[in-house]
């Protein structure tokens, strides 16, 4: 009985992804309302004290984030994926200093999962079509930046400050996210 209802979740996973590769407007309104949850999710977290903050270093977050810009629809897809590749990957280290919610972090990391996993058969259509576009020029920008996070994390053996700083920036990476997310449109 367990197996056939696994078979089933399977199989429907498997047809919404591909059926969601062929519709933008329905990915973009899933997209949009998964990262509304994440930004939920991660305001959810104590912060620390406001002069965590005052540690804060310039990650060289790419002019792309920083500045009003406009993006092809293949271009916001192979970003948005980076970004939530990345940010996935960031929180999975150790944040056993910050007092965080385990559940929190594990909501927040499905989520991430579940756009990451959305956006995934549409990037792969995109890099086999092997055409140079803004976002291969964009993605080794992010992986510089997102880099230089881990880099600040370790520096600061993942303390709850450092953790705080990151904070503030995968925040601001949801919010440039939303906005490429807008992007994505039949």
């Amino acid at each position: 009985m367990t197996y056939r209802c696994l078979l089933q979740m399977v199989l429907l996973l498997c047809f919404s992804t591909t059926a969601l590769s062929r519709s933008y407007s329905l990915l973009r309104f899933q997209q949009s309302q998964s990262l509304k949850e994440c930004q939920k999710l991660l305001g959810q977290l104590p912060s620390t004290p406001q002069h965590c903050l005052e540690a804060r270093m310039d990650f060289q977050m790419p002019e792309e984030m920083k500045q009003e810009q406009q993006f092809q629809k293949e271009d916001a897809i192979l970003v948005m994926y980076e970004m939530l590749q990345q940010i996935f990957g960031i929180l999975t280290r150790d944040f056993s200093s910050t007092g965080w919610s385990e559940t929190i972090i594990e909501d927040l990391l499905k989520e991430l999962y579940w756009q990451m996993n959305r956006l995934q058969p549409i990037q792969k259509e995109i890099m086999q079509k092997q055409n140079t576009t803004a976002g291969d020029t964009i993605v080794p920008h992010l992986g510089k930046y997102y880099f230089n996070l881990m880099q600040y994390l370790e520096s600061k053996e993942y303390d709850r400050c450092a953790w705080t700083v990151v904070q503030v920036q995968i925040l601001t990476n949801f919010s440039f996210l939303m906005r490429l997310t807008g992007y994505v449109r039949d």
